[in-house]
């Protein structure tokens, strides 16, 4: 699903103007992008918690030419969802791909 077609969904299910929706989409991601920046962790109720942490360094390889190079550790946001959230996705029946 695009961010378009989740705004669309957002729009329906509260009865506002899909423009209306799409900004709110915009400002919630935004502002977790600038709570997760400022190290902040954004716990949602019955969704789940968004932070971040820092990944080590690490050796890594170029797969076109096999040379080894040094990766710096680096800040990455994660996701943990929480237990209804789970639940409530182990509920959906199996979609083929």
């Amino acid at each position: 699903m695009k961010k378009s077609e989740f705004a669309a969904l957002v729009s329906e299910s509260a009865g506002i103007r899909k423009k209306e929706a799409e900004r709110m989409v915009d400002l919630t991601f935004r502002c977790l992008g600038d709570a997760l920046a400022q190290g902040e962790r954004v716990f949602v109720s019955g969704f789940g918690v968004f932070e971040t942490r820092v990944r080590a360094a690490r050796t890594g390889r170029v797969p076109s030419t096999g040379e080894h190079i040094e990766i710096p550790a680096a800040q990455v946001p994660v996701f943990k969802p929480a237990k209804q959230l789970k639940e409530k996705i182990n509920r959906l029946p199996e979609v083929d791909h």
